[in-house]
């Protein structure tokens, strides 16, 4: 979900704890109009399920990459194209999980240095 994604689901949360404090929780229309909203942004993958996602990815590009090498190693009718290209897959892979990742830790420092 994107920032502005969160902020709204925080708000609709938030109201929904004051007009269930104020007695307005069996009002149905009022809380089907809000599960709607909320069931509208969550049909999208979360950004920290394709996080997930990614890291799985590189992980198994690089599972894939030391079984190819294993293999070769040990002999096995394996060309050593289809290892270095294994190889070069899974290290780029994996560089640009650390590039996101520094995206992020600088853009978490950005937000920490901001005054409100």
């Amino acid at each position: 979900m994107r920032v502005d994604e969160l902020y709204l689901q925080r708000q609709l949360q938030q109201e929904l704890i004051r007009t269930q404090r104020l007695g307005f929780a069996n009002n149905s229309n009022f809380l089907g109009e809000l599960k709607q909203i909320e069931d509208g942004y969550s049909k999208e993958p979360s950004f920290i399920d394709t996080l997930k996602q990614m890291i799985e990815e590189v992980n198994q590009l690089h599972n894939e990459s030391k079984e190819k090498q294993e293999a070769f190693i040990k002999g096995e009718p394996i060309e050593i194209h289809d290892v270095m290209i294994a190889a070069e897959k899974a290290k780029t892979s994996f560089q640009l999980l650390m590039e996101i990742r520094n995206k992020f830790i600088d853009f978490y420092r950005e937000i920490i240095r901001l005054q409100v």
